[in-house]
């Protein structure tokens, strides 16, 4: 007996069931609907997740950190910034301030300072802030740059001076400085507690022994530990015993990192259940529909299938179920994920739309508008959203394998059928 049969006959029993059952539709639904949910709340996790990494990496921590780098050494520097793998090097110095502007009530905050052409050697940094006024000029000694929520709590703009205390200096003493620009990141402790000014400035605000430290940017992240043993390579090569540590984004963000992580795990695993309750649905059902085809199996079997061939009549339905529910789901899934913003926007019109026209029929004037992310109660302009390719994949896997496996188990009493006792009242 030729193999083409199987699909045949497995396709003509899941159009069966689907007209005289709704089981075969609800469990294709409840597929697509499980890999419709995870797709976009895994897009949108990964969009907040990987906004504030790389806010963090790209603005503060960079990728990797060279300290007591011999800064006197220029050369070094620059054969450190050649290596293909590096996409910046650039130094700069930080500390903790106190700062205060037109109120008599001080804020603390943290300073850094780098050189004045940061952002042309940096076009990491310069693409995650936003100018919001004026420039970002630290030319000049008494020049600073203020994150936005930072300078709206000091009531100070564009023009206006401050006074910075600094907490790490051997010597405290009160600094001014005008305000040269105000900065937006989108990451709120950035936008509420950092300032910029001039690398040289800086080294008033921290102690005589703070050096500065050299800020590394990669091509590839993920390349760390490669470009870390390609500049120790670079560093061994001059005979001065450099007391330098090389320290990997890996490291100092360890814990903020491991949480992000453990918390998408969790959502996806949460999420995945619904992949279970479906396979279950789909379970019973194929269970429910070997015992009504009895006759056709016995039939089968007489025609010279084979157990196994018969099984896989039935695990065929469960691929044709999973497959149309999966690829369904995935397409909705991702439409949605690249028109997330959009998808709100309809959702807020239509919502509005309905308190609408619920006041003209009550006449209430209270009418109050609906924002599913109001930016009174959250710090985000729109809905971020990443597609990670290996991530949907294993969605679309979840959602395939939980009818293949279902259907394949609940096929397992196929083999204890016997034809003989089938056929003969039929």
């Amino acid at each position: 007996m030729k193999k083409s049969w199987i699909s045949f006959v497995a396709a003509r029993f899941v159009s069966r069931n689907r007209r005289n059952s709704p089981a075969v539709l609800f469990s294709i639904l409840g597929i697509a609907t499980g890999v419709l949910a995870l797709t976009v709340i895994i897009a949108v996790m990964n969009g907040f997740q990987l906004g504030f990494i790389e806010n963090i990496l790209e603005i503060s921590s960079g990728h990797l950190r060279i300290e007591n780098f011999p800064f006197e050494n220029i050369e070094l520097e620059n054969r450190i910034r050649e290596l293909p793998e590096i996409a910046s090097v650039i130094p700069f110095r930080e500390t903790s301030i106190l700062v205060r502007g037109r109120g008599n009530n001080p804020r603390g905050a943290f300073i850094r300072g780098l050189p004045t052409n940061a952002l042309e050697l940096d076009q990491g940094l310069a693409n995650r802030l936003e100018i919001e006024s004026g420039s970002f000029d630290i030319s000049t000694e008494d020049s600073i740059v203020l994150g936005a929520e930072l300078a709206r709590h000091l009531s100070v703009r564009v023009g206006d001076i401050i006074t910075v205390f600094a907490l790490a200096a051997d010597e405290n003493e009160n600094l001014s400085y005008t305000v040269k620009g105000i900065f937006r990141c989108g990451f709120y402790e950035y936008d509420l507690g950092w300032a910029f000014i001039n690398i040289d400035r800086a080294g008033l605000l921290a102690s005589a022994e703070e050096r500065p430290v050299l800020l590394i940017k990669l091509v590839n992240r993920w390349q760390d530990q490669r470009s870390i043993t390609a500049i120790e390579n670079i560093l061994n090569q001059y005979n001065e015993n450099y007391d330098f540590t090389i320290t990997s984004w890996r490291d100092y963000n360890r814990s903020f990192f491991s949480a992000l992580r453990t918390e998408k795990l969790m959502m996806f695993i949460l999420v995945g259940l619904i992949f279970i309750v479906v396979g279950l649905n789909i379970f019973q059902s194929q269970r429910r529909t070997v015992l009504e085809r009895r006759e056709e199996i016995g039939m089968l079997r007489a025609l010279g299938a084979s157990d196994n061939e018969v099984r896989l009549v039935f695990v065929w339905d469960g691929f044709i179920i999973g497959f149309s529910g999966a690829f369904f789901g995935m397409a909705l899934g991702l439409l949605v994920a690249f028109n997330i913003s959009s998808f709100f926007i309809f959702l807020e019109n239509l919502v509005n739309s309905i308190i609408s026209l619920i006041n003209v029929f009550t006449g209430s004037l209270g009418a109050q508008y609906f924002a599913v992310f109001s930016p009174t109660i959250f710090y985000i302009k729109e809905i971020p959203s990443r597609i990670i390719p290996y991530e949907v994949f294993l969605i679309f896997l979840f959602g395939f394998l939980s009818s293949l496996l279902a259907a394949w188990f609940a096929s397992g009493k196929i083999s204890k059928s016997r034809p003989a006792e089938v056929l003969r009242y039929e």
